[in-house]
Formats: structure tokens, C-alpha cells, sequence
């Protein structure tokens, strides 16, 4: 069948080399798209992996040579919209602030274990919701360390906290049907140290109040709600008592977790 190009409302030619020419093309471009390795497919710069996909390296799993990795998520209420917050399942990441490149004090070399590539800036932009935080007290202010025993050493430190929540801040205005979930590993022993923490940073804006959150498993209000309403940052810690003393609520009376020994990375 030849084309038909409309040039005006009442006037159309055929035009047969470009049709032919048009429908090989798509064809070239199908093929090649269904060759391209998928998710966990070995991968190399002159075989690129499939769309919404990246060639890289994954320790994690054990493998040597690079792989095609899922580098953005999909945002859960692209596919459906208005349901209550908790009817969502949210990709957060853990110890969210360790990232591999991240420069140690001057001086120092970092001795700690590493769970992130990406800045957290990046981590939103790829589609992560929710971010773990380890928050200690250290030189003097609130830092993001990977360490134990309740202490941030100069050799497990990061960087003070309030850096890594202007980051958040920055993407909530720029974002403004977003929410973001802060779950603290909570070492901070100055009263009101968390609370003032986040209105430094500007976040109390967006705060989600303890009073308006569900009990006794009720819904939380949907999406829609939280965003015209601009309570968009939801935060827990691991402290029970700071629920009462500074209004950030306890993490498990709002969730539950699952242990999880063995795992399938399913497309």
C-alpha cells in the first residue's frame, strides 16, 4: 500500500519509495530493540542493554563482567493515581548516603562497607521514594555515618546530615506531587537535635505531622491529599521516645518488616 501524505484537507499522493523505505526502518529499529539484552544479561559498550536499562558492573551479585541493570524505577502512581499512601509499594534504599565515591575527611581513609553508586540527588531522579539514613552526633553537629556501636568515628564518617536533606529539599520543590519517606537509624542524643536538623534544612515546610498519621492500621490519606496539602515528607526514627519529646514518629508503630534470606530479581 502506498502512503498517503496530507498536505492539505482535500489533497493527497501517493509517494510509494518513502512508504517502503518508512516500513523497513520500523522493522531495523523492532529487531534491534528486541535483540538487546535484558535485565541481568551480560552486556558490553558495543551491545547496549534494552530501554530503561544500563551496561554495569554489580558486586553485590557475584558477577565479574557487566551486566544490564535497571538504572530508573518505575513511580508507582504513574501507573495509577489517588490511592491512599499505603496502598503503594515505595522503592527505598539502604544506607542511602553511602555511596562509593563519596570523598573521606581529609586525611582519613574510610574503612566501611559501601551500598550505593548513586548520589541521592540521582536516586530520587531514578525513582527512589524513600531513603535510610544513619544519623550520629560527630564533630560538633549531626553527621551520616556507617559505623557501630552507636559511635561515628573520623574513619566511618560522611558528611553532616543537613547536606544529604538540602538534597531532598532541593528535589521536593522541584517536585511538587512528590513524597519522600526518611527512615533514621537514630544515634542523636541532643533534645530537639532531629527536629531542628530538618527546619535547617527547610523540610518542616513539608513535614508530615505524628497527629494526622493512622492508627490501629487505618489508611493513610491518599496521595492526592498529602500533595495539596504539601505534607510530603514523611519521617521516622528509631527512638521510641522522640515521638512524644520532638514529634518524629516511631518507625514501628507505622510499619512492619519482612526478613528476607533469599531474593529473585525478577523483570
Amino acid at each position: 500500500m502506498s502512503a498517503c501524505f496530507l498536505h492539505h484537507p482535500l489533497r493527497c499522493r501517493p509517494r510509494p519509495q518513502l512508504s517502503a523505505g518508512y516500513l523497513i526502518f520500523s522493522l531495523l529499529i523492532s529487531s534491534v530493540l528486541i535483540a538487546r539484552p535484558a535485565v541481568l544479561d551480560p552486556c558490553s559498550p558495543s551491545a547496549s542493554c534494552g530501554q530503561g536499562l544500563y551496561c554495569g558492573n554489580c558486586p553485590a551479585l557475584g558477577k565479574n563482567q557487566p551486566v544490564c541493570t535497571r538504572g530508573q524505577a518505575t513511580v508507582p502512581t504513574s501507573i495509577i493515581g489517588g490511592l491512599p499512601f499505603n496502598k503503594y509499594t515505595w522503592l527505598v534504599t539502604h544506607n542511602s548516603f553511602s555511596i562509593v565515591d563519596s570523598p573521606p575527611l581529609p586525611g582519613v581513609q574510610r574503612l566501611t562497607f559501601y551500598n550505593q553508586e548513586d548520589s541521592v540527588t540521582n536516586q530520587l531522579l531514578n525513582g527512589v521514594r524513600g531513603l535510610m539514613l544513619d544519623m550520629y552526633e560527630f564533630n560538633g553537629d549531626i553527621w551520616l555515618c556507617h559505623s557501630f556501636r552507636g559511635q561515628c568515628y573520623n574513619f566511618t564518617a560522611f558528611q553532616p546530615a543537613i547536606n544529604t536533606l538540602k538534597e531532598v529539599e532541593a528535589f521536593l520543590s522541584q517536585n511538587p506531587s512528590e513524597i519522600i519517606t526518611i527512615i533514621i537509624e537514630d544515634y542523636v542524643h541532643t533534645p530537639k537535635g532531629l527536629s531542628n536538623l530538618f527546619a535547617r534544612a527547610g523540610l518542616d515546610k513539608y513535614w508530615f505531622p505524628v497527629s494526622k498519621m493512622p492508627r490501629k492500621g487505618d489508611d493513610w490519606p491518599t496521595v492526592n491529599e498529602m500533595v495539596q496539602q504539601n505534607l510530603r515528607l514523611l519521617v521516622f526514627t528509631s527512638v521510641a521516645s522522640k515521638e512524644a519529646e520532638e514529634g518524629v514518629a516511631y518507625q514501628w508503630k507505622y510499619m512492619v518488616e519482612n526478613e528476607c534470606k533469599r531474593f529473585k530479581f525478577i523483570d
